[in-house]
């Protein structure tokens, strides 16, 4: 084998892992050239693109070895072609300046359209909690329009590295209004503060969001448990939130001061108790006050 066929050799691999492609997808029927401009992102697509790095690189590659696993697509009822997989590699090609791009044309139905989009995408690199909890739950849904027997997320969890339990948390998380999925993806809520909050309603969820706007607050396991309680009881409000998450910010809040121990043995003798010293302490604390303030 030649430096140049060992060199594609660890290219294809590389791209087929970032890029989510599997063996059983290039067996499927003929590859056509289509021309980029006929092609159209996937209705709903969950995922982001890939960052500028990731993308500069599969630029390269193209430019010197062409796109090197066909992408999929399927025909639109309203002319050109839907993408399935591929998103990345079409927009390197519009950036390379490439005009057409080697696609398996599929005949299928939405909902298969919509499990092998999944399919293709989900073991990506770097993917956010967000596209997880889309992708997974715009799946979920396709299997169970199909109405195929069997438990739906055992089915979800055969081409995942996510277990059933996992799986369920991320389709929870679906429900959350983007702005406090978008919280998650920034690290300014746990997974598991987010799967809480996906049980309340839609309004109660934004008198959340801008508490924690406000006040920047990080919410903790205990506080929203206490918020999906409240909200499975029917009894949280914009004043039961706000108590909740700032009142128990500003408990936490409280200042502790330590008075070197050095420091009171050399003003108080031994006859002094411990209750007795602390009551000296505070009258002056509160004559210093009344001073200053005059």
């Amino acid at each position: 084998m030649s430096k140049s066929d060992s060199v594609s050799k660890i290219k294809l691999s590389s791209f087929n892992d970032l890029f989510g492609i599997n063996d059983a997808m290039r067996d499927i029927g003929g590859v056509r050239e289509i021309m980029v401009n006929e092609l159209h992102e996937f209705k709903g697509h969950p995922f982001k693109p890939v960052n500028k790095e990731k993308l500069d690189e599969l630029v390269q590659s193209i430019k010197e070895n062409g796109v090197l696993v066909p992408g999929i697509v399927r025909i639109r009822p309203e002319g050109g072609y839907e993408i399935i997989a591929g998103h990345n590699r079409v927009q390197a090609c519009k950036i390379a300046g490439i005009s057409t791009i080697p696609m398996f044309v599929r005949n299928i139905s939405d909902d298969e359209a919509v499990i092998e989009m999944v399919d293709s995408n989900i073991q990506r690199e770097d993917i956010l909690p967000s596209e997880k909890a889309k992708a997974y739950r715009m799946k979920y849904d396709a299997i169970k329009h199909q109405g195929k027997k069997g438990n739906s997320l055992q089915k979800l969890q055969e081409n995942s590295e996510d277990n059933a339990k996992t799986i369920q948390r991320y389709i929870w998380l679906s429900r959350l209004i983007d702005e406090l999925l978008f919280k998650i993806d920034a690290g300014k809520l746990g997974l598991g503060q987010g799967t809480d909050i996906s049980f309340l309603k839609e309004n109660e969820q934004r008198l959340v969001l801008d508490e924690i706007n406000r006040t920047g607050i990080k919410i903790s396991l205990k506080q929203s448990a206490q918020l999906k309680r409240l909200s499975m009881a029917h009894e949280l409000s914009e004043e039961k939130v706000r108590e909740l998450l700032v009142m128990t910010k500003k408990r936490k809040n409280v200042r502790k001061i330590t008075i070197d121990e050095s420091l009171i043995d050399s003003i108080f003798s031994d006859d002094y108790s411990k209750e007795e010293i602390e009551i000296i302490i505070t009258e002056l604390l509160k004559k210093w006050k009344s001073e200053t303030k005059s």
